[in-house]
């Protein structure tokens, strides 16, 4: 999960190995990038029920990659209306669940999978 997420349920696929691109990668690692990221999604649609979703890589510092060299992917929950004007005026996002509380309800779900 994100410490500072987006939205509620905004998770992370994050690969063992550290690099810069995507280029290089082996068909298994590419693979397995995506499954996560597939099965990251299945479980925010049974749990949450989102209308959509963002999914996003970060490379590079510029773009929000929080460690240097290390590539990450996003899987951002989105619903109709979810964003207002916290964002616009005050730079201020609101959650509406704790971390620790959808940290449990995804655990429950990927354990009853």
């Amino acid at each position: 999960m994100n410490a500072f997420p987006y939205n509620n349920g905004h998770m992370m696929v994050v690969p063992y190995r550290h690099t810069a691109s995507l280029s290089g990668w082996s068909p298994e690692e590419q693979k397995e990038l995506m499954d996560l990221a597939d099965l990251a999604v299945n479980l925010l649609k049974k749990l949450m029920k989102p209308d959509g979703f963002n999914l996003g890589i970060n490379m590079g510092l510029v773009a929000g990659a929080g460690v240097a060299d290390h590539i990450h992917l996003h899987v951002v929950p989105r619903w109709n209306g979810d964003t207002n004007f916290m964002p616009v005026l005050s730079d201020t996002r609101v959650i509406s669940e704790h971390l620790r509380a959808t940290y449990g309800k995804l655990k429950d779900a990927l354990i009853n999978l």
